[in-house]
């Protein structure tokens, strides 16, 4: 292999016939995920994560938002938060390289405090992480006396910490339910709040938190994809505003989605989410015709096969959270994990 620049934002590995050959097989998992145009490009570095893993007994977790060349390439372990924050509860290796945002690998690490847990990229953030803190969370409690905190995953661990329970987009039905009380509040996101509150008969008490994905579909524009294929089939996330999921045929999570997808098979489907799930699930049901709306998370988008790559090279960028704070985060998540995966998610 070449050797690599000092700056690694633009460093590049050349493609040699010692690559071509080692990326043999890996080029077997991009089939149909990734243009056989761009394979050159990224199997010098595939090639080397892969060498990197087993160097240092690593394994790569990979949000469904991430672009087709991680989640079918390297990623060991791939889907929705839930599923993440499972698999890395199980996981016996001795680092985990977290591809996705900030708020999903601080949970990795609060699950396995003994074992090196790395982002790839530091700014990989998320627009409803940000938008509350503990001690906006300490002041609902004070606002709201003896009601139980049910917080979305996607926050920090010092919200979790002062949280009575976590819960993603496909448990967080189940989860809500399963306190047995009448009211809750639940945090930070407002639309998927508002879902939450049409499928019980418990009081939900929200926050004000959106994604910046999610929140920027329409329902005009859902209208305007039917009108592309007369028996399209309508998939939104619940974190896409009411109007946009009362246009849809189903509302589910990343993983519920996927699902509806592998056992239905419907001829021409619209995902109203972020878009590289549609590429991911794509890939997996050549069968299906899928009209791609396309709002990119850009926080997901800075983990890059080369951004891996120098992760596992130098072990950075380490998270690191208070054991102080991750003990009780960890038993809102664990809370969480005993309740599981809704049936709807």
């Amino acid at each position: 292999m070449a050797p690599r620049s000092a700056a690694w934002e633009v460093e590049t590995l050349e493609y040699t016939p010692e690559v071509e050959r080692a990326a043999t097989p890996l080029f077997e998992r991009l089939r149909g995920a990734v243009p056989e145009i761009e394979w050159p490009v990224h199997a010098p570095y595939l090639v080397r994560i892969e060498e990197l893993k087993k160097e240092r007994n690593a394994v790569i977790l990979a949000h469904s938002y991430q672009t087709p060349e991680i989640y079918h390439g390297i990623a060991d372990i791939r889907g929705d938060s839930l599923a993440l924050a499972q698999e890395a509860a199980r996981t016996d290796a001795d680092v985990i390289v977290l591809c996705g945002v900030h708020f999903m690998a601080e949970t990795a690490k609060v699950i396995n405090p003994e074992k090196t847990v790395l982002i790839p990229d530091l700014r990989a953030g998320c627009s409803l992480a940000e938008s509350i803190t503990g001690d906006d969370v300490r002041g609902l409690r004070a606002q709201h006396p003896g009601v139980p905190i049910v917080t979305y995953v996607n926050t920090s661990a010092e919200v979790k910490a002062e949280s009575d329970i976590c819960c993603t987009s496909s448990n967080a039905v189940r989860v809500v339910e399963s306190l047995g009380v009448d009211r809750v509040i639940f945090l930070p996101d407002e639309y998927l709040a508002s879902y939450v509150a049409t499928q019980t008969d418990v009081e939900i008490i929200p926050w004000d938190g959106r994604c910046e994905v999610h929140e920027r579909f329409t329902a005009e524009e859902v209208r305007r994809y039917r009108s592309l294929a007369a028996d399209l089939i309508v998939l939104a996330h619940p974190e896409c505003p009411p109007e946009v999921l009362a246009e849809a045929d189903y509302v589910g999570s990343t993983s519920g989605m996927a699902r509806y997808v592998r056992e239905r098979q419907p001829r021409n489907v619209a995902m109203i989410t972020e878009c590289s799930m549609s590429d991911n699930v794509a890939a997996e049901n050549p069968n299906v015709n899928f009209i791609r709306p396309c709002n990119l998370c850009p926080h997901m988008k800075r983990i890059t096969l080369p951004r891996i790559m120098r992760s596992l090279e130098r072990l950075e960028h380490r998270v690191e959270v208070d054991p102080a704070v991750a003990g009780r985060a960890r038993i809102a998540v664990d809370r969480m994990l005993a309740v599981g995966r809704g049936s709807g998610g």
